[in-house]
């Protein structure tokens, strides 16, 4: 995997010349168009292919995958021209095999919204273990909100993917509801209900496993909230489903704020079969300009979070968007909307601007000019992402969570595919 960084005006047609390889393949690759102009700045990564097979009549992804002992997942790993579709044809150039560097053998998921796009979801599901659909709701007597999640399923399914339950106490307005945990937490009667229309869901619908996250406890439950995740999980176990949860990312155990008293790191730890750090949102919606998740931070976090949870019981969370942030920032007013990878990439050839790259912070940005205001970018690209996994050995860890799937992201695909060995799917 080789990183090359575009000059302003060059296109993917006229590097993949450079390198030998195919336009179209390097451009699906990055999430570029072939012959745009490209931002200067623009990291381009070139991926060689070690074994590839001309498609012949008669010939399925099936019996190719089987000629060359793959799976076709495989396939759809390293094509992603392909979508995830099985959809080929005779003359076809597909990629058996790419020069790769794998750092270690890792277990990798996601979250994903029930209104994802399809093709995005087919182009993103061979590449997790696990999917999340975001998110079971749950009323104060303990009855599951449902959610719309049988087209989630059945492409899960499809490609092997394990679904994983997501529980949550987001509310309609899309906040975190602290009362609605806490008033659960009071109330064994509602906990009871509440485990026991967990466990018909999970039944019925096939799901593998239980994801928890109740956000902005109150630090005097954070006692309860463990003994209520370890009473999930001795009760979900026995019926043959982990219990993960998802942990607020403090840097030590005290950490005063909203956002964190409730979380203990210690007794959740203990308690689920495995914990989500999540390690982004630095950088959000309606805070100052800075990257979603500046590697210097991310490791804060995982160096308190291994200090008092077993790192093969960690996933670290991965941010897949960016930010445009507006300056001046103002407090209480400022909002910045999220961008995907390729929408960045867009966005700064359509402004002329220049990519740069914060080697401290492991994140790519540029700045703009528009309306007579000035924007700073924060995204995602290979640089960045490839910084993420590669904590993934440093720390032991059990693997990467991505919040969320829900956009266009290439140069994350070829990373995972480059870097990581897929572990099988176990969360106990």
């Amino acid at each position: 995997m080789k990183n090359y960084i575009a000059a302003r005006g060059q296109t993917a047609a006229e590097i993949a010349g450079i390198f030998g390889v195919d336009a179209e393949v390097l451009a699906a690759n990055n999430g570029v168009p072939v012959s745009m102009p490209l931002a200067a700045g623009t990291c381009i990564t070139v991926l060689n292919p070690t074994e590839t097979h001309t498609v012949r009549e008669g010939e399925t992804l099936q019996s190719i995958a089987g000629r060359y002992g793959i799976t076709v997942r495989r396939l759809y790993c390293n094509n992603l021209l392909l979508q995830g579709r099985d959809v080929i044809y005779p003359g076809q150039e597909l990629i058996i095999s790419w020069e790769r560097s794998p750092v270690g053998e890792y277990q990798i998921g996601g979250y994903a919204y029930p209104f994802i796009s399809r093709t995005l979801l087919d182009t993103v599901l061979p590449f997790m273990n696990y999917l999340m659909p975001f998110t079971y709701g749950f009323t104060p007597e303990g009855e599951l909100i449902e959610l719309d999640d049988g087209a989630l399923l059945s492409r899960a399914e499809a490609y092997g993917t394990y679904p994983v339950m997501h529980l949550s106490t987001l509310t309609a307005e899309d906040t975190f509801s602290p009362e609605l945990a806490e008033n659960l937490l009071d109330d064994r009667g509602a906990i009871a209900a509440l485990t026991g229309n967990i466990l018909r869901n999970l039944s019925a619908k096939g799901y593998y496993a239980l994801d928890v996250d109740f956000e902005y406890l109150s630090g005097d439950y954070a006692v309860k909230y463990a003994e209520f995740i370890g009473f999930l999980r001795r009760t979900l176990n026995a019926e043959g489903y982990p219990v993960m949860c998802a942990l607020a990312p403090k840097v030590y155990g005290d950490q005063p704020g909203q956002l964190y008293a409730g979380h203990d790191y210690a007794l959740l730890g203990e308690n689920a079969n495995c914990v989500l750090v999540m390690t982004y949102e630095w950088g959000y919606s309606y805070g100052p300009p800075m990257p979603v998740s500046p590697i210097g931070s991310v490791k804060r976090v995982l160096d308190y979070a291994v200090s008092v949870i077993d790192p093969g019981k960690i996933f670290m969370g991965i941010s897949n968007y960016g930010y445009d942030f507006m300056l001046p920032y103002i407090p209480g007013k400022s909002f910045a909307p999220s961008l995907s990878t390729v929408e960045a990439y867009r966005l700064a050839a359509e402004k002329g601007a220049e990519i740069f790259y914060d080697r401290t912070a492991q994140t790519p940005y540029f700045r703009y000019s528009e309306g007579g205001n000035e924007h700073i970018v924060f995204f995602e690209d290979t640089r960045s992402i490839s910084a993420k996994l590669a904590l993934l050995p440093e720390y032991g860890l059990r693997g990467g969570l991505y919040w969320n799937l829900m956009r266009q992201n290439p140069q994350n695909l070829i990373s995972i595919n480059t870097l990581i060995d897929f572990a099988h799917p176990n969360l106990f």
